[in-house]
């Protein structure tokens, strides 16, 4: 897929653990799992919106775009 997800980046700037992530956003750590491994193949609004507020990022700096 040529959308990527960079959460885990975030995650090693933050020094934040993917439970603790989960629990933040309000989702289970199976599920941050699936969006890390770029298994994900949608992501709600809600759930975007709780991982920039938790991250303090835009989503751009969640999602890659890489031409294939």
């Amino acid at each position: 897929m040529a959308i990527t997800v960079e959460i885990d980046v975030q995650l090693a700037q933050r020094k934040m653990s993917v439970a603790e992530f989960a629990d933040a956003i309000g989702i289970s750590p199976a599920n941050v799992a699936v969006l890390k491994n770029g298994r994900a193949k949608a992501v709600r609004f809600t759930t975007l919106d709780a991982i920039c507020r938790v991250l303090d990022c835009q989503p751009g700096d969640i999602l890659r775009y890489r031409a294939e």
